[in-house]
C-alpha cells in the first residue's frame, strides 16, 4: 500500500517539509518514487518514522539520530551500536524522569500547603 507525502504527513503528525527534511538529512531512506516521481511511502516506512518521532521526543538529537539511521541501514553487524544508543538514551530518561518526579514531589508539597491555607478558619471567615 503506498502512500503519498500527503497521506504520512497526516498520518505521523510530521510536515511535508519536516519528512523532505527527514529524507535529505539520512534518517528516513531514499523513498520510492512514482512514475510521475512522487514519493511513495510504504508502512515500514511509516513505522521507521514514528519510531524516529519517538527518539526525537525522548531526547535524542537529530545527530545520533542520523547515526542511528545510518547503523540501521547496515543491518544487524550494528545491533550492539544500536543497543548501546538506546541503552544510553534510556538512562536519560530515567534521569529526565527522576528529576520530573521530584518537580512533582514539590508541587504536591506547594498544593498541600496553600490548600491547608484555604481551609483554616481565619481564611474563612475574613
Amino acid at each position: 500500500h503506498n502512500l503519498t507525502i500527503q497521506q504520512v504527513a497526516e498520518a505521523t503528525g510530521l510536515s511535508v517539509h519536516t519528512l523532505r527534511y527527514y529524507e535529505r538529512i539520512g534518517l528516513i531512506h531514499p523513498i520510492d518514487r512514482a512514475q510521475n516521481s512522487h514519493r511513495r511511502y510504504s508502512q515500514d516506512d511509516i513505522g521507521w518514522i514514528e519510531f524516529l518521532m519517538k527518539l526525537r521526543a525522548t531526547g535524542m538529537s537529530i545527530q545520533d539520530m542520523q547515526i542511528y539511521a545510518h547503523l540501521q541501514r547496515q543491518g544487524d553487524c550494528s545491533l550492539p551500536e544500536r543497543v548501546a544508543m538506546l541503552r544510553k538514551l534510556e538512562g536519560e530518561v530515567e534521569a529526565h524522569i527522576q528529576e520530573l518526579r521530584e518537580h512533582q514531589k514539590l508541587l504536591r508539597h506547594k498544593i498541600a500547603y496553600y490548600g491547608s491555607l484555604l481551609t483554616t478558619p481565619e481564611r474563612e471567615a475574613s
